[in-house]
């Protein structure tokens, strides 16, 4: 009897990626997942803090990383699902808040419930469609290298060590572009809600 697991497998995650991108066969981007559904499952806990739903998250966030390797260039892959799960999870509280906030403003503050992580990134607080022209105005008064670092963060979901590698900078310096961004647009956002 032959194994369906005693063909030749590329060892790596980056061959891996190889080719997944060159065959767009599942199989071998379930054989790349499985080695990290561990650490996604767990993300997916720590932040939305329901069993069902993070093994929900888990097979929507396989469904994403599927589309999404096609249009990246991925180096490493572990750090960036890392960061591709955490947005994952941190959009779903996001939608989640706007639900239950919009059916009484009152009766549940869901900011209560959340890690201070999720709160300190404004880009993960603002409303979808109120304030989305706020945030494009505010991203657009950043510094050069915070406005890159956080456009490369947040909507090409890459990694630190990805971003560091694209800016050509240390990594030190990615984080401290982005934490210092997120802190600008915290301010821009809460001065233009006043």
């Amino acid at each position: 009897m032959i194994s369906i697991f005693s063909r030749n497998k590329p060892s790596t995650d980056e061959a891996l990626v190889r080719q997944y991108k060159s065959s767009n066969d599942l199989d071998i981007l379930g054989d790349l997942y499985s080695r990290y559904m561990d650490l996604v499952f767990g993300v997916c806990i720590k932040y939305l803090k329901n069993k069902d739903e993070a093994q929900d998250a888990v097979i929507h966030i396989f469904e994403k990383i599927a589309v999404s390797l096609k249009q990246v260039n991925v180096e490493k892959f572990r750090p960036w699902l890392y960061v591709v799960a955490k947005n994952f999870c941190l959009m779903e509280l996001r939608k989640k808040k706007h639900l239950e906030v919009s059916i009484d403003d009152d009766a549940f503050n869901i900011e209560k419930n959340m890690e201070s992580d999720y709160e300190m990134h404004p880009i993960d607080r603002v409303d979808e469609e109120k304030n989305e022209l706020a945030l494009k105005r505010c991203i657009e008064k950043l510094k050069l290298a915070q406005k890159e670092s956080i456009e490369l963060f947040y909507f090409q979901e890459l990694s630190y060590q990805e971003i560091s590698d694209k800016m050509e900078v240390d990594i030190k310096k990615v984080k401290s572009y982005i934490q210092n961004a997120k802190r600008n647009l915290k301010i821009c956002l809460e001065a233009s809600d006043a």
